[in-house]
């Protein structure tokens, strides 16, 4: 009796089941789970059936879920994962210091400068702010965007900086300098997108010297100090064109009796020392390209303790030419908040996110859409057999008198023109990577000063480089990327005047590239070839995305003629990458495993 009552009293105790009951509850369990009907129980199984819910299982709840959600069609499924694929690209490390990103410190307010527009401009309603932007084909996206201002006086300029632009025959600013010195003279940052020859270096140059003047009053530079102002551009030629800018303002203020700016070209090809020995005086405004630049901070010959301005001039070049890296780590030596600008005529949507991480309540202005072709230039497209290129280019270079600009792929071509060219009696000069920089500078020198008829160059001449009245530019091959043929044929048609872009394609050219090429033309009204008009497009076929994405053609690298889904570009920087990866395990420097 005293055992029967120490088994009721245990909690632990559990009723024997038989194992022929135990697997009939198994199967009316492993029913239950396909949905299917009550299993048949033996004799006294009649309560555990009861006992047993017959519950949907998770596939039928599943699918009757998809039944109820709204259908999706085709062109929403499509633009979800395209909105998928860019942000996917957008997350990347932001465009920070090292240091802003191990505090967790964000800036907030843009930096205060001393400057305002006069009274009248400053009471502006924003209906009149934005009835001359409309005039003047101005886009603008930010918080609180500075008024536009239409004449240089009111910009607030020094009368030296005014007579000098007089004396240049710039007497009107243009569409992105009416939008962008005032943002930019308000000490916000910026991100500039205008067509090819609008004047954007301009925009970001004499705001700066208006920084460094401002800067050296208030406190003069010690040596070794320095510098207030840093512009990085993206190739050599470029970093000279727009260091040789900065000198022309700074001499006549000088001659007026403002303080001594001193500014330095920190280009790679040049003896380092000379570059020391400005740096030790103390040096105000640095033009540079990364590489040279990166090098002389991280031997501590410059710092950039006291960098209050940074411009990328062609940011999505120096991003898409593989310049990334040596960006951030220049990042890394900034001590304090700065003010970054980023210009450049085409800024694919990638590029924008990106560059939105690193700056504070960031203006975008916009004249004309990013990466759209210059329409002061005529486009000519003709198809041209390989063999039979050289020859026709002598045809071509008749269309119009000197100076004229042909562009080609790869070094070799450039060497082989240039010989053709030589022998045949035409005055030319080349340029390309694989040149050292006296030969460079020479070949830009006295084409610039028309001593030379005719420069073959590689796309190191396409960014950004102001070459005085060129009529015609020729594009010996299409370049890959539509992005390059934008920057190619802008070399022409600069500050309202025309030009002409003759460019040879064949066979060798990809189809996407064409197809890029033939919307780029139709958007500048321009006669579209029968060779582009009878590619089979799937952008004329296919679902209308645009309406509902807002993205025109590919957010990744600009083109018309195709959607990010199908981006060459995109899957060629995915190889590169992955090689890349790969090479830092077996290239040199890697480790090994030992066996």
């Amino acid at each position: 009796m005293a055992s029967t009552v120490e088994i009721e009293e245990d909690d632990d105790y559990e009723e024997y089941i038989p194992v022929k009951k135990r697997r009939l509850m198994e199967a009316q369990k492993i029913l239950q789970r396909k949905g299917g009907k009550t299993a048949v129980l033996g004799e006294g199984d009649v309560e555990e059936s009861k006992l047993a819910e017959n519950k949907p299982s998770l596939l039928v709840k599943a699918s009757q879920l998809k039944r109820d959600l709204p259908e999706i069609t085709p062109i929403e499924q499509k633009v979800q994962e395209e909105k998928e694929m860019i942000e996917h690209l957008s997350d990347r490390k932001t465009l920070m210091s090292v240091r802003e990103l191990a505090k967790g410190i964000t800036y907030t307010e843009p930096l205060e400068t001393g400057w305002k527009p006069p009274l009248p401009i400053r009471r502006m309603s924003p209906k009149d702010c934005d009835l001359i932007r409309k005039q003047w084909h101005i886009l603008v996206d930010g918080d609180q965007v500075p008024p536009p201002i239409k004449t240089f006086k009111d910009m607030r300029f020094p009368e030296p900086v005014l007579k000098k632009l007089k004396e240049k025959g710039i007497v009107q600013p243009t569409p992105i300098q009416v939008q962008g010195l005032p943002v930019i003279l308000s000490g916000r940052d910026m991100i500039g997108i205008a067509f090819t020859g609008s004047g954007k270096t301009l925009v970001f140059v004499l705001p700066l010297i208006m920084i460094a003047i401002q800067e050296e009053i208030m406190m003069p530079i010690v040596p070794g100090e320095g510098p207030f102002c840093l512009v990085i551009c993206p190739s050599r030629e470029l970093a000279r064109q727009t260091f040789d800018v900065v000198e022309e303002f700074l001499v006549p203020l000088k001659e007026q009796g403002y303080p001594e700016i001193r500014p330095l070209l920190c280009i790679g090809g040049i003896d380092m020392r000379s570059q020391l020995e400005v740096v030790k005086k103390g040096v105000h405004i640095v033009v540079a390209t990364p590489g040279r630049l990166k090098d002389m901070l991280a031997k501590k010959k410059m710092n950039l303790d006291n960098c209050r301005y940074l411009t990328l001039d062609e940011a999505d070049r120096l991003v898409d030419l593989g310049f990334e890296d040596d960006i951030r780590e220049v990042f890394d030596h900034f001590k304090s908040q700065r003010q970054t600008l980023l210009f450049s005529a085409t800024m694919p949507t990638k590029i924008q996110n990106f560059a939105r991480s690193a700056l504070v309540k960031p203006v975008t202005v916009n004249v004309g859409r990013a990466g759209a072709a210059n329409l002061d230039v005529i486009q000519e497209v003709e198809y041209v057999k390989q063999e039979a290129k050289i020859v026709y280019l002598l045809e071509c270079l008749q269309k119009t008198p000197p100076p004229v600009l042909i562009f080609c792929e790869n070094k070799a071509d450039v060497d082989d023109i240039h010989e053709y060219l030589l022998l045949k009696g035409v005055e030319a000069v080349a340029i390309h990577g694989g040149k050292d920089q006296e030969e460079r500078e020479y070949a830009i020198s006295s084409f610039k000063a028309s001593k030379k008829d005719v420069l073959v160059a590689t796309d190191v001449a396409s960014k950004g480089l102001d070459f005085p009245d060129i009529q015609h530019v020729i594009n010996y091959d299409m370049p890959a990327e539509i992005e390059n043929y934008v920057h190619r044929i802008g070399r022409t048609g600069r500050c309202g005047k025309t030009g002409i872009a003759t460019t040879f394609i064949n066979k060798n050219q990809s189809e996407t590239t064409l197809l890029d090429l033939k919307h780029l033309l139709q958007e500048a009204k321009q006669r579209i070839p029968p060779v582009l008009a009878e590619l089979d497009d799937p952008m004329d076929n296919g679902p209308d995305i645009t309406d509902l994405s807002g993205v025109k053609g590919c957010a990744y690298c600009g083109g018309l003629g195709h959607r990010i889904s199908d981006c060459p570009k995109l899957e060629h920087q995915k190889s590169q990458s992955i090689a890349n990866s790969r090479r830092d395990y077996f290239g040199s420097g890697g480790y090994r495993g030992e066996v």
